[in-house]
């Protein structure tokens, strides 16, 4: 086996079929990553060209040529031109769309004239028929200058071809397909002469581009050949164009189509899914069958799931010594591992609905329908996914904005997104809703519990929107949208590509996330299980003392510690110290514990009033949860806690505050600062605190 594989670049324009080329190649063998330094995702994977040598295929992000006007494309450019970097291509694998060759062979050219040995692959093969295509390929490869495999990652043809090519890629050519440098003849031998050891289109990129990987300073280049920015434009279209005229003229030549075979049927779907009423009707009824979906589907595995690990909890307490160790992983460490798991049901429903909607070719209409309303308040059409994503988890809500080219529409999209209602927010809303609100039914069909669900996820969405154009106005960044979207034709999903798509996807929530909610709980259960005070360290005696003249069994007499020991707790001197802060909400110090303990994550708010509220694990504790809450009367006043005011402040409260530590550091992450996660945080929670102060105050 050859230690050293072949390292392939895997690059092309957006929605070409590049990533099912790259499934086909790589199979599971993938990993998924970050560019050093930048949040654009990189995808590697291996695979087995023959028995004695590997290769090591990167999938570079879309781009339409080597003219970056994003951070994607940019990637792109700087490991083309950086010899030096540990990726650099030993072979180009340029892929194309057999229906839209024309415009993909523009960044194929330019590749060529990178003197990278480089392969061109025609994707989609099964749909020439249909489109009445066909193809000269010995002419094609003649006037290209390169070797062509034709491929149909739906019908599995052409992979082996294509590993062939990249296993003989040094029998290549290398010369370019045409000479560019004739657009301005005199400038370019100028800057042949001054640097004759540098490609000269490595030359135009420095200049043109910011990249600097040239054994020279790239402002040495810029100072001797300066040009103005609209002679550099100017140049620039010129290239374009000549490139064109050449693409023309290989295609008259060794690409035929059927004109009649062509027309289809495309244009007429897209008249109905883009209308300007018809398609939002046709989104939000797909939206609404997805999110039905969503929980009905995932509510079995999760439950499932849910007592699995409680079972699991049980097993440790019953067979593990007694101890703190013990302690440690019955009531910290499994639950905490639970806890991330839980959550993997819906985040691959969610991922597998998304992954289909793209596949098709429906998410594009979507993008670009929603682009003419987020654009008034700061957003790209493209927000609309990690918005949607957001009812699911934040998390890789946020991540997905990482498509979004420009930064100030990504870095809105990101900090607005958590307002979005996501499912660990239901348990909580559940809960309280059932408290405050009657099972009654407006005109015999619409439930007034259902409709407050309704109003809660509309308020979220609304506080994003509202969020996002403030953030407009404030951010002064200097940067100018241009709206592109690719319009793929429609197709059935590929199984492959969208099973892979949610197992890395998950995989990238279980890892990345999982981590995090691992550690705060393991730090909460401490928090909870530990204390100083001496009412803590002698809570049996105590409660001895004040129920000596009550019979109480074992069960009530545990009870009764544990919900003493909490109170007097790390966490629950916590909860009393904010008591104070949060009383003007209609808070007392228990439900402070629960919002303290739910930063780790929302759901947390009900298993940790489970706790307090002394119930015990078993089938019917969430009536139980709800009766005790009912019945819940604070000491001074005698009125019951869980009020209607107090309810719907709660409910306020936790459908704006930031309750999501795990959302904070991917935040982080995704921006490289912790100052966009401290303004989020600061913003969110003062929102919330004072929107839910405002409707306490008055309902009370």
């Amino acid at each position: 086996m050859s230690k050293n594989p072949i390292k392939v670049a895997l690059i092309g324009n957006p929605n070409v079929g590049k990533t099912s080329v790259f499934n086909q190649l790589t199979g599971l063998n993938q990993q998924v990553g970050n560019y050093p330094g930048i949040t654009v995702e990189k995808k590697q994977g291996a695979c087995k060209l023959c028995d004695s040598t590997k290769a090591k295929v990167i999938d570079l992000p879309g781009t339409y040529s080597l003219n970056a006007s994003s951070i994607d494309e940019n990637v792109v450019i700087e490991l083309l031109l950086n010899k030096n970097d540990e990726d650099f291509p030993d072979v180009a694998v340029v892929v194309t769309d057999v229906e839209n060759l024309k415009r993909n062979l523009l960044l194929f050219t330019q590749i060529k004239d990178l003197e990278i040995p480089t392969i061109l692959v025609i994707n989609m093969a099964d749909r020439m028929k249909l489109k009445g295509i066909e193809l000269d390929i010995p002419t094609l490869e003649k006037e290209l200058k390169t070797k062509i495999a034709l491929v149909s990652s739906r019908k599995k043809t052409g992979i082996e071809e294509l590993k062939n090519l990249i296993f003989n890629f040094k029998s290549l050519s290398t010369e370019p397909c045409l000479s560019a440098s004739s657009i301005d003849p005199e400038y370019f031998d100028k800057l042949r002469r001054a640097f004759p050891n540098q490609l000269l289109y490595k030359l135009w990129l420095v200049i043109t581009q910011d990249v600097n990987f040239l054994n020279l300073e790239r402002n040495e280049i810029k100072n001797t050949f300066t040009k103005s920015h609209a002679d550099l434009k100017r140049l620039q279209q010129k290239e374009t164009i000549k490139r064109y005229q050449f693409i023309n003229d290989t295609l008259k030549i060794g690409y035929k189509i059927d004109i009649a075979k062509a027309t289809d049927i495309r244009a007429k779907i897209d008249r109905v899914l883009t209308h300007k009423i018809f398609g939002y009707l046709i989104f939000f009824g797909i939206l609404m069958v997805i999110f039905q979906l969503l929980f009905d589907w995932s509510s079995i595995p999760m439950d499932f799931i849910d007592q699995t690990f409680a079972n699991f909890s049980s097993l440790a307490k019953q067979n593990l010594p007694a101890g703190e160790f013990t302690n440690l992983i019955s009531e910290g460490i499994i639950p905490g591992i639970g806890g991330v798991v839980i959550f993997i049901p819906q985040i691959a429903f969610l991922f597998l609905f998304i992954s289909v909607l793209e596949e098709s070719g429906y998410m594009s209409r979507v993008v670009f329908l929603m682009d003419k309303i987020m654009r008034k308040f700061g957003l790209s059409g493209k927000s609309i996914v990690p918005l949607i994503s957001g009812t699911a988890c934040a998390i890789p809500a946020i991540m997905s904005a990482r498509n979004i080219e420009n930064w100030k529409e990504r870095l809105i999209t990101i900090l607005v997104t958590p307002f979005t209602t996501c499912s660990a927010r239901l348990p909580v809303y559940a809960i309280l809703i059932s408290l405050i609100i009657p099972q009654k039914k407006l005109f015999g069909f619409l439930s007034l519990q259902g409709l407050t669900l309704m109003i809660l996820y509309l308020l979220g969405f609304g506080m994003a929107v509202f969020s996002a154009y403030l953030l407009n106005i404030y951010l002064k960044f200097n940067t100018k949208s241009y709206f592109v979207v690719e319009m793929p034709s429609y197709k059935v999903p590929m199984f492959r590509n969208v099973s892979i798509n949610v197992i890395e996807k998950t995989k990238a929530f279980v890892f990345g996330a999982g981590k995090i909610i691992l550690a705060i709980s393991i730090i909460l259960w401490f928090l909870g299980s530990h204390g100083l005070s001496d009412n803590f360290n002698n809570a049996e005696q105590i409660i001895s003392e004040q129920n000596q003249d009550k019979v109480l069994n074992s069960e009530e007499f545990s009870d009764l510690v544990n919900s003493y020991k909490l109170e007097n707790s790390y966490i629950g001197i916590m909860g009393k110290a904010i008591e104070p802060v949060i009383a003007p909400l209609g808070y007392d110090w228990k439900i402070g514990i629960a919002i303290v303990s739910s930063f780790a994550a929302r759901e947390v708010f009900v298993g940790t009033l489970a706790t307090i509220y002394s119930v015990q694990s078993h089938d019917e504790q969430e009536i139980t949860i709800k009766n005790r809450m009912a019945a819940e009367v604070n000491p001074v006043t005698g009125e019951k806690v869980f009020n209607f005011a107090t309810g719907i402040s709660l409910l306020l409260f936790y459908a704006f505050a930031m309750q999501c530590v795990s959302t904070l550091a991917i935040v982080k992450k995704e921006t490289n600062s912790w100052k966009w996660p401290i303004v989020q945080l600061v913003f969110m929670t003062g929102f919330a605190y004072l929107t839910s102060l405002i409707a306490f105050q008055i309902l009370k």
